[in-house]
């Protein structure tokens, strides 16, 4: 599954709220790599870091999982014994495409795959989880009780990833991360057709937050060691150990 994203290359008559269906899905993969800056060292470097914190006997848990990238990286590079990967997302043509890739290939990892809501995923055992761009698309009321219930699950030494966009408090910063992205996806042969009505769809749903709010929310709940160890324009990811 390699198709071309050219869903919003046309004017939509009407633009709704963003919704990860099946013409999503059809052309994900295409859609992070020109959308996201980084995208795929990320999903290498959570490969790297699962080598180093996935424990035997113990979970990792791929939360809002899309197609299982961050799942597939950690398999690649993990074969401590009787582990475990749950990969959750709420979005049933996602969930549907997984199943079937999954259903095609070898692991070295036992994958639970679930179709659910990740705040109602109890965390238990787990030596990684993560959060590959997705706590952006919970309610902002949501997202401390997520970070709660993942803190009370990791198990001591664990990892939790947080992979954002990121907002920034400085407005004259903001803006030019946020030029800086947009000439980004201009360069990866996205028009301004195309980012235009693409923002406007998430705009109600895409609600960001700055670093040092993600951080707060981090040390909050218990975490100490709290860093950034992946950044790209206004992208990037954090690393919280237990």
């Amino acid at each position: 599954m390699n198709n071309r994203d050219t869903l919003y290359s046309t004017p939509v008559e009407t633009i709704g709220d963003w919704v990860f269906n099946d013409e999503i899905v059809k052309v994900f993969p295409d859609m992070i790599k020109r959308s996201i800056p980084g995208y795929s060292n990320i999903i290498s470097m959570i490969g790297i870091l699962a080598r180093s914190f996935v424990k035997p006997n113990s979970n990792i848990y791929d939360l809002g999982c899309s197609l299982g990238a961050a799942a597939l990286s950690v398999c690649r590079n993990v074969s401590a014994p009787n582990c475990t990967i749950v990969a959750v997302d709420n979005s049933p043509d996602m969930i549907r495409q997984l199943r079937q890739y999954i259903n095609n290939i070898k692991t070295k990892l036992n994958i639970v795959i679930l179709e659910n809501d990740i705040l109602d995923i109890e965390i238990k055992n787990a030596s990684m989880v993560i959060l590959n761009f997705t706590l952006q698309f919970l309610k902002p009321l949501s997202r401390l009780k997520l970070i709660q219930n993942i803190w009370e699950g990791l198990n001591p030494c664990g990892i939790l990833i947080l992979s954002e966009k990121f907002s920034f408090e400085d407005s004259k910063i903001n803006k030019l991360m946020s030029n800086m992205h947009y000439h980004f996806k201009l360069a990866n042969d996205y028009s301004k057709l195309e980012i235009i009505q693409k923002n406007q769809m998430l705009k109600n749903v895409m609600l960001t937050d700055s670093i040092s709010t993600h951080k707060t929310r981090l040390q909050k709940v218990g975490f100490v060691h709290i860093e950034i160890w992946f950044q790209c324009f206004n992208f990037g990811s954090i690393i919280a150990l237990k």
